[in-house]
């Protein structure tokens, strides 16, 4: 199957654009969290670096936030530390909250709306050494961070992410050994991983409202397009659909839904069934081609540096298919693409941007991962993903020309044709 390539140029609509960070890729410092101990031990790293270095912008954050104004940006998704905010449990960090109270400050400021996500892969080292979100205990320990940060949040915040991919921090963690904390194979903590996360999403849903009743509150949900290795054989259809609903599917119905099916444990009694989300967050990146119960791709197809297919016409399928079974607006809450050059980025814009608007769903909202080039989980600094480049020696940032391209687009209000001819016209997707 081939990209179904938009139109050169066309219009955005209302759709608002922005970019995504999360706390532990750019912040830096001495962080006792999960992921600072991991990057610790030897071999977990790509590159061997770790997140007390990242992009300096816990010092930088005035440079980061004139960046959102010169590319014109409209929206922000940023995440706020709970390892940084609450590090000893009880004790909240009064000086931290003023830092993220100035810097939100400073986005509003610049007319940019944001998205804080309570969430973002990263625990206290204090929550991990208890058994992190194994334990049926860690739900109510992270809801009275999200009360404190909520609360003193109101006044400058009125739309939260609760948890970021809870199925990839899962399987990261504890099937494949590439998250914290590191374990391989270890289905039964997955299950009690999902589930208590899948909690934690609903009942800091209902906290949020109760603290703030005017809140947008949702989670940003990783969504592949699972697809059959063979279309004819009918065991990689059966895979394809299994693979759907252990990844994405029966979180879907439990964080979106309230609805806890057999294989995240059953219905617990303090979540009642109904809608739990005001918007649905949608973070996608690739498709996955199905012959077992593992990820795939399809061969000869166009990659990104981090060999992941470059699959727009994915967005839209599964943004559809979640949108017939919760109705509402959609919020693209991450896309990007892992580029070294930048050869390719603002195609890959371009036919993203294309593949939603043209699809005739309410996508509302486009949050570009990311917008600095950032330290990339167990990717390091290996994997670029920004609109701004970001030398590592010297963090000195430099808008590259997809950045460019990208607030272009913001100002015209849609992809013009002398922007195409500019920024896209001279650039192919690399195929493997």
């Amino acid at each position: 199957m081939s990209i179904q390539t938009p139109p050169r140029a066309f219009s955005i609509g209302d759709l608002r654009i922005g970019a995504a960070s999360a706390p532990t890729q750019i912040e830096g410092g001495d962080v006792a969290s999960n992921w600072r101990d991991f990057a610790d031990r030897p071999g977990t790293i790509k590159d061997g670096t770790s997140p007390r270095w990242a992009t300096g912008h816990w010092e930088r954050w005035s440079e980061d936030t004139a960046l959102l104004g010169e590319l014109g940006l409209q929206i922000y998704r940023l995440g706020i530390d709970w390892a940084r905010l609450e590090p000893r449990p009880g004790v909240f960090d009064e000086d931290a909250l003023g830092h993220y109270r100035q810097e939100i400050t400073a986005i509003r400021a610049l007319g940019v709306e944001p998205l804080v996500t309570l969430h973002h892969f990263a625990n206290p080292s204090w929550f991990e050494a208890l058994g992190a979100w194994e334990e049926e205990g860690s739900v109510e320990l992270w809801l009275r961070f999200v009360r404190f940060a909520v609360g003193s949040l109101a006044d400058l915040v009125t739309q939260w992410c609760t948890v970021n991919e809870p199925n990839v921090y899962a399987g990261g963690g504890y099937v494949f050994g590439q998250f914290p904390p590191g374990r391989s194979g270890a289905w039964p903590a997955l299950r009690r991983v999902m589930r208590h996360l899948a909690i934690a999403h609903c009942r800091a849903y209902q906290l949020i409202h109760d603290l703030q009743p005017g809140a947008q509150v949702g989670f940003a949900h990783h969504l592949r397009d699972f697809a059959p290795l063979n279309p004819r054989n009918p065991a990689h259809r059966a895979l394809a659909r299994a693979n759907r609903y252990i990844f994405q599917d029966a979180l879907s119905d439990a964080m979106l839904g309230g609805r806890f099916p057999t294989i995240l444990g059953g219905q617990p009694r303090e979540v009642t069934p109904g809608p739990h989300y005001d918007y649905l967050g949608i973070n996608y990146y690739s498709r996955t081609a199905v012959s077992k119960l593992a990820d795939g791709r399809f061969p000869e197809v166009p990659v990104s540096d981090l060999d992941w297919e470059i699959w727009p016409n994915g967005l839209v399928s599964v943004a559809r298919d979640l949108h017939e079974k919760y109705p509402g607006p959609i919020w693209v809450t991450e896309n990007g693409t892992c580029d070294t050059s930048d050869s390719f980025r603002a195609r890959f814009l371009h036919d993203h941007l294309g593949a939603m608007v043209g699809s005739g769903l309410p996508f509302e909202r486009y949050y570009h991962w990311c917008l600095v080039d950032n330290w990339e989980w167990a990717e390091g600094q290996t994997a670029p993903f920004g609109l701004v480049h970001l030398n590592w020696e010297t963090h000195e940032r430099t808008i590259k020309d997809s950045g460019r391209f990208l607030a272009g687009v913001i100002a015209a209000r849609g992809v013009t044709q002398e922007l195409y001819d500019t920024f896209v016209a001279g650039q192919t997707y690399q195929v493997r």
